[in-house]
C-alpha cells in the first residue's frame, strides 16, 4: 500500500500539476513586481494573482527575496520552463557555441541580448533599488551577477578556443570585458536614456566586442 502511495505521490500528473503551479506563480509574481516594485508587491497579492494559497508559495520558493530571484531567472531565461534548462543546453546559447568563427559567434551572443533586457530589466531595477535596504535582497543580487559573471566566463573560454581573440587579453580581461559591456547599466545608458533601437544596441554590442576582444 505504502509504494502505490508513493507511486501515485510522484506521478507524472502530480508533477506537471506542480510545474504549473510553480509557472503561475512565476507568472503573477512577475507582473506584481513590474507593476507595483518589490516592496509593493505582497505574497498575499501574489497568491491572489496566481489563485494559490500563500503557504504554497512558502513552500516553494525561500519567501519574497527567493522568489524575485526565481521570476529573473525566468526572465532571463526565457520563461520558468526555460529556465529548468541547464544554459549551455538552450538553442540560442547552443547556437553561440557551435559557432566556430568568433566574429558570427559574437554577433550571434549580441543578438540575444536585447530580449534578455527588455525581459529581465524591469526586474533588476526593481531588485536594485530594493537591495539598497534589504540584505537578503542585496545577496540576490550578488548571486545573481555571479551567474552572470561566470556565463561571461564560459563565453570568453569560448571565444579564447577559436584562435580568434587578441593575444595581449588574458581570460579575466575579456570576461570582464563581456561582463561590463552586456550589462543592464550599459544596455540602459543607450537603449532607455538615449532611446537606441533594440537593433542599434545589439549591432553597437557586436561592434564593439569585436573591435575590443577580437584580432584585427
Amino acid at each position: 500500500m505504502e509504494n502505490v502511495k508513493r507511486r501515485k505521490y510522484d506521478s507524472p500528473r502530480r508533477r506537471a500539476q506542480a510545474a504549473r503551479t510553480r509557472q503561475d506563480i512565476i507568472d503573477a509574481a512577475r507582473r506584481l513586481f513590474e507593476e507595483n516594485g518589490y516592496v509593493g508587491t505582497t505574497l498575499a497579492a501574489i497568491a491572489s494573482e496566481a489563485d494559490v494559497v500563500v503557504e504554497t508559495i512558502y513552500r516553494s520558493f525561500d519567501g519574497k527575496a527567493g522568489l524575485l530571484e526565481e521570476v529573473i531567472r525566468a526572465a532571463v531565461a526565457g520563461g520558468a520552463d526555460r529556465a529548468q534548462v541547464p544554459v549551455m543546453e538552450r538553442p540560442a546559447i547552443r547556437a553561440v557555441m557551435e559557432e566556430p568563427d568568433a566574429r558570427k559567434k559574437v554577433a550571434l551572443h549580441s543578438a540575444t541580448q536585447p530580449g534578455i533586457h527588455a525581459r529581465s530589466g524591469p526586474l533588476l531595477r526593481a531588485l536594485r533599488e530594493a537591495a539598497a535596504t534589504d540584505e537578503n535582497l542585496q545577496q540576490v543580487h550578488e548571486r545573481l551577477e555571479g551567474r552572470r559573471l561566470s556565463g561571461m566566463n564560459q563565453y570568453a573560454q569560448d571565444l579564447i578556443g577559436t584562435g580568434q581573440t587578441r593575444n595581449d587579453l588574458s581570460l579575466d580581461d575579456i570576461r570582464d570585458i563581456l561582463w561590463t559591456i552586456t550589462s543592464i547599466e550599459v544596455h540602459d545608458r543607450l537603449v532607455i536614456q538615449r532611446r537606441w533601437s533594440r537593433e542599434d544596441y545589439a549591432d553597437w554590442l557586436t561592434d564593439s566586442i569585436t573591435r575590443l576582444l577580437l584580432q584585427a
